[in-house]
């Protein structure tokens, strides 16, 4: 391991609660700010650089080959791709 596996691990792992801070509408200082977008797009921004630097370092085989990290990326890909339905499931009004 060295400062690169370090760092995809940080960056993978610090893009889901800025993601899901900012998804939910809650508050969280991020590199971009405070706000529900900033948060998200800083969530993005951690996502796209571990993404980026896992590649780099390993190839696209290097998913197959590290399955805690495909693991992690897999539940991060699902709530991206589920956010919105999960906050209107939740924040529904009783009638």
């Amino acid at each position: 391991m060295n400062i690169t596996d370090l760092l995809i691990g940080l960056t993978l792992m610090n893009a889901m609660p800025h993601f899901i801070l900012g998804t939910w509408k809650g508050k969280m200082l991020s590199g971009f700010g405070t706000g529900n977008k900033q948060n998200m797009l800083w969530g993005l921004s951690n996502f796209v650089v571990s993404i980026s630097l896992f590649i780099y370092k390993y190839g696209i085989k290097g998913f197959i080959e590290n399955q805690i990290y495909l693991g992690a990326l897999i539940i991060l890909v699902t709530f991206f791709f589920t956010s919105g339905f999960w906050v209107k499931y939740y924040n529904k009004k009783d009638s």
